[in-house]
């Protein structure tokens, strides 16, 4: 028990980067009803524009001055191939039957991989990324450490100005009709288009974020670090309540922490002695899918997207 501070930090600080890469499944379907599944490799285009301007900047660049224009990078890069995959990929089958764009997004994330993994240099393997100096840092028993201490800042701050613009800005009250009812919202003189190409710019936005906290965190980016990450986001996303913003952040604490305790305690649990440590943590999360979706089919907090004909 007397780990359980340390569990309980550590699965907030895991579900708070799958809450951020969840935000982009979230507002997606809740405004066209698509399922991207593309968007675990944004999160990946993203870590990857980041160690691009790190490897540009001059030797002796400190961590401190080259954070801001690697978190630059990275919306750059994944904010452009979200947009343009929804421009030229997606768009044009926004009529079409529903396996039509999700097969698309699936093509989409695999010719993603396969472009770092051919293009990139030494992408095939895990690459290095920077560490920001110092720490970690004790509170208590807590032990934090220094890369984790930028999730902790950028996760809250993300929210604060996800819902800041959603409840506040014009924009943000264009998207919640578009998601209520695109053809009403279209005759009210909102710009459809550009809306849903804002929900996925937002999307990207902050699965770039949630790349670069992956990579201080665990100190290398690599071709597939998108896969199980983006269906981890996925899942908590439905976990949460799909189409709901809130939600997303929710489902990916909840996720997190049951990553988190599971790993550690289930094989403390009589016949579950097989079961425990790293490798079963994937599996485990999957299940905690399993049981809400069978008590609460529409997540934790409930689905926020309209019935459509």
């Amino acid at each position: 028990m007397h780990e359980l501070p340390q569990q309980l930090v550590n699965g907030l600080l895991l579900g708070s980067m799958y809450g951020l890469v969840a935000i982009g499944y979230t507002m997606v379907y809740g405004i066209v009803q698509l399922i991207n599944f593309a968007h675990g490799e944004i999160f990946m285009t993203g870590g990857f524009g980041a160690l691009t301007v790190w490897l540009m900047l001059p030797g002796g660049t400190t961590m401190w001055l080259a954070l801001p224009l690697m978190i630059i990078g990275a919306v750059i890069v994944a904010t452009t191939i979200s947009v343009a995959a929804e421009r030229f990929a997606y768009r044009p089958l926004r009529n079409a039957p529903r396996l039509a764009p999700l097969i698309t997004a699936i093509g989409l994330s695999i010719v993603l991989q396969q472009a770092v993994w051919a293009w990139y240099p030494d992408a095939r393997s895990s690459i290095v990324f920077p560490e920001i100096a110092g720490g970690p840092f004790h509170l208590g028993s807590i032990t934090i450490q220094t890369g984790d201490v930028f999730l902790l800042i950028a996760a809250p701050l993300s929210m604060a100005f996800l819902g800041f613009f959603v409840m506040k800005t014009r924009t943000g009250r264009g998207m919640q009709a578009t998601a209520q009812d695109p053809d009403t919202a279209k005759l009210m003189g909102i710009n459809t288009d550009r809306i849903i190409t804002v929900a996925f710019a937002l999307g990207a936005l902050f699965a770039a974020v949630g790349a670069v906290a992956y990579g201080l965190k665990y100190g290398e980016v690599n071709y597939r670090m998108g896969f199980i990450l983006g269906l981890k986001a996925f899942t908590a996303a439905v976990l949460g309540g799909i189409g709901n913003i809130y939600g997303a952040m929710i489902g990916g604490l909840v996720l997190g922490l049951a990553e988190a305790l599971t790993t550690v305690y289930i094989d403390e649990i009589p016949g579950f002695e097989q079961l425990g440590g790293q490798p079963w943590g994937n599996t485990w999360a999957f299940v905690l899918l399993i049981l809400v979706l069978l008590v609460r089919p529409q997540g934790l907090l409930g689905e926020r997207v309209a019935d459509r004909a």
